[in-house]
């Protein structure tokens, strides 16, 4: 049975609601201004509407050209290198069969870029990789700038790609959307044999064909990575926050039951426009009870640490001011009810498999944790989303009532009874700034870390020196300049295989940086996203060799333990970024590094 609200979610919704009053109110303004107007495409010149149509096939250049057909924009992620986006090369044109079927047009309005973070790790096209979110945004806008459409569906999953989508989509919020997602890749070896083989390989005890075919036998097939990364945790939020159809978040790609969700939220999407009886723009669904679904959402499965930034970035877009202790105090209170890799051994298909998302709506409405009275792509409250979609015998597609019970309490666990009673990220403040640290994989007896830092300006001299023999002890890793304005603020997931492996031979082992570690932050502390970062002049450049260090992700401290006399009158050092400023298409993004916010800020150039 669904509860209230619990006093204290209501309390953080309130106060968010308060602090956005302002620019949500200028937000929804702008969005009914635009509804007033009405359809765009029966008021173009004669020229512009054939040029919008020129391609079309005779039957739907007729109904575009007529008064009453809908127009459905289809903004696409699709690229081939993506296993996560590969499905989608075949959803336009299943897309543009089941609109056919209800009398309307759909067209792909436009392509988004989609970099994939797997690829990138480690080399210098990550430092791309935060800004193509907003590179995103405005190339779905220019996607739906031709105002031909009456609603628009938006195929994306991964890391930055959905956050980029939902900026744009918050942008035309007058619109409906629906996001679509392509599924996860069927499960391939285990996550804790890909992280033991990638370990024995820092350690040099395997090679690189070993490690190549480990890792191959992981990542295998068209899909999302099954690990519980950003782009799992993108679809996550999609399904929370209503968005998704109920139930299709974790559908693997190419089966029935795939293309008959993608057809439903066709029609779906087609349903809600202006023109008929549940008219949803998503600028109604994109409110301030939606977004803190999302951050419940985020804690209650362990979500990936990337979403500190994007759903700021997210909410901005929607007139709304989420900050870093909305997250911390929502996760004191929401308890983590998942374990999937990096915080269990399960992978996202287990997660399915054991309840899945059906299952965890419906254990946090059950406990108060969501706000169930939100709209929804579906037409539902969160109410709606307690099931699960299943095929016919005959191909037609319905929805099940999710089982009150997990399917396996090693992977999911009712709120009343979780894995541990809070989400797990903690914002952590001290001398050297402000951080998060997810704490949901680490041991207990691992989180308060106090040790001498030991400082590198990138993770290959923190390699170098690991393979040197040189980090055999009790330390805390600073890597610095490493934040948007230094170098586009890269994912350091490199370092992970060598500070486990020396916290694995019993040494204490932590990270301290102003870059990112991701949805998969791990086992290992780390206090990521510091601000003000290095490039800026904030206290982590002040930091020297030696510097005792202390993290304590229980009290939410940060400190360098030096005299206050010493630290005030210590300068902060500076770092050669030269190398950063070309290459591999580093140099396009020069306005971006100059701009770009703050991490606690979205690390955005748009808002």
């Amino acid at each position: 049975m669904t509860r209230t609200v619990s006093a204290r979610i209501g309390e953080i919704t309130e106060r968010i609601v308060r602090r956005s009053h302002d620019g949500r109110a200028r937000y929804l303004e702008r969005l009914d201004r635009q509804i007033e107007k009405g359809p765009r495409r029966n008021k173009m010149g004669c020229a512009n509407l054939a040029h919008g149509f020129a391609a079309c096939g005779v039957a739907d250049k007729g109904l575009l050209a007529g008064d009453g057909a809908l127009n459905l924009g289809i903004i696409t992620a699709y690229n081939d290198m993506l296993s996560a986006h590969q499905p989608f090369e075949r959803f336009p044109d299943v897309i543009r069969a089941a609109a056919r079927e209800v009398g309307a047009v759909a067209e792909v309005a436009g392509g988004v870029p989609a970099m994939c973070d797997g690829v990138t790790q480690g080399a210098v096209g990550m430092e791309l990789s935060l800004f193509s979110r907003d590179v995103i945004a405005m190339a779905a806008g220019v996607g739906l700038s031709h105002d031909m459409y009456d609603a628009a569906v938006f195929l994306g999953v991964c890391d930055k790609i959905v956050p980029g989508l939902i900026v744009a989509a918050a942008s035309f919020g007058h619109l409906p959307a629906v996001f679509v997602p392509a599924g996860p890749m069927t499960t391939g070896i285990g996550n804790e044999e890909k992280s033991k083989v990638r370990q024995l390989y820092a350690e040099g005890k395997v090679g690189r064909a070993e490690l190549l075919a480990s890792e191959a036998a992981a990542y295998h097939g068209p899909g999302t990575c099954t690990f519980y990364g950003t782009a799992n945790s993108n679809q996550m939020l999609m399904e929370i926050m209503g968005l998704h159809l109920p139930g299709s978040t974790f559908v693997i790609p190419n089966t029935p039951l795939r293309d008959a969700l993608t057809r439903a939220a066709t029609r779906r999407a087609l349903a809600i426009t202006q023109q008929g009886n549940a008219f949803t723009p998503v600028g109604h669904i994109l409110d301030e009870k939606a977004f803190v679904n999302g951050v419940v959402g985020l804690m209650a499965t362990g979500g990936s640490t990337n979403h500190t930034m994007h759903l700021i970035s997210m909410a901005r877009a929607a007139g709304i001011r989420l900050t870093w202790d909305d997250f911390s105090d929502l996760s004191d209170v929401v308890p983590l009810v998942a374990r999937v890799y990096p915080n269990g051994l399960a992978d996202v298909n287990q997660f399915h498999a054991a309840g899945g998302m059906g299952f965890v709506i419906g254990t946090l409405l059950d406990e108060g944790m969501l706000n169930e009275d939100v709209k929804t792509v579906w037409g539902s409250g969160l109410s709606g989303y307690r099931v699960e979609p299943r095929l016919a015998g005959d191909g037609s597609l319905h929805w099940i009532d999710m089982p009150t019970r997990s399917a396996d309490e090693k992977i999911l666990r009712p709120a009343s009874s979780p894995f541990q009673p809070d989400g797990g990220l903690k914002v952590l403040n001290g001398n050297l700034g402000r951080s998060v640290i997810k704490t949901s994989a680490v041991k207990p007896e691992r989180r308060v870390i106090e040790a001498p830092a030991v400082v590198f300006h990138s993770q290959e001299a923190l390699q170098t020196a690991f393979k040197a023999g040189e980090l055999e002890r009790d330390f805390i890793a600073v890597i610095r300049f490493q934040g948007p304005k230094a170098n586009g603020m890269p994912e350091l997931h490199k370092l992970t295989p060598p500070l486990s492996v020396l916290q694995d031979r019993g040494y204490k082992v932590a990270l301290v940086t102003d870059g990112r570690m991701s949805g998969a932050s791990g086992k290992v502390p780390a206090a990521i996203h510091l601000t003000p970062e290095a490039k800026d002049g904030g206290p982590i450049a002040k930091l020297r060799d030696g510097d005792i260090v202390r993290l304590d992700a229980v009290a939410g401290t940060l400190q360098a333990l030096v005299p206050e006399a010493e630290w005030t009158a210590r300068e902060a050092e500076t770092a050669d970024l030269s190398d950063n400023e070309w290459g591999t298409g580093r140099e396009l993004f020069a306005s971006f590094r100059r701009t770009v916010g703050s991490a606690e800020e979205g690390a955005s150039i748009i808002a």
